[in-house]
């Protein structure tokens, strides 16, 4: 094995780890946004998400603590899923890569 082929296979071993790493962490977050209600003097705040054609709603509470909580969640949700799709870009630079590499070897 050449120096770029093995360099190439360790770059997709690597970015492939990396990909079920994040996959693994982001099936473990919160999706949706939140929505507040509110009734009377009171704000009441909501976790809407889907579930299948069906939109869910889940109460998070009344105090901050929990509203920051879940928000935090979300925000690492979308920076997970933009590390995700640029991660994902690269596998198939890689791919591409590796199979110019084996089409210039053969010649």
């Amino acid at each position: 094995m050449t120096i770029i082929a093995s360099l190439l296979y360790k770059e997709s071993v690597r970015n492939h780890n990396m990909i079920l790493e994040y996959e693994n962490e982001l099936s473990s977050l919160p999706k949706g946004s939140i929505k507040t209600k509110k009734v009377g003097n009171k704000i009441y705040y909501y976790l809407n998400y889907r579930e299948g054609k069906k939109v869910k709603s889940k109460y998070i509470g009344k105090d901050e603590k929990s509203l920051i909580f879940i928000k935090e969640k979300l925000e690492r949700r979308i920076q997970i899923e933009k590390i995700l799709k640029k991660l994902k870009e690269e596998q198939l630079q890689i791919k591409k890569w590796g199979n110019y590499y084996d089409f210039i070897s053969r010649k």
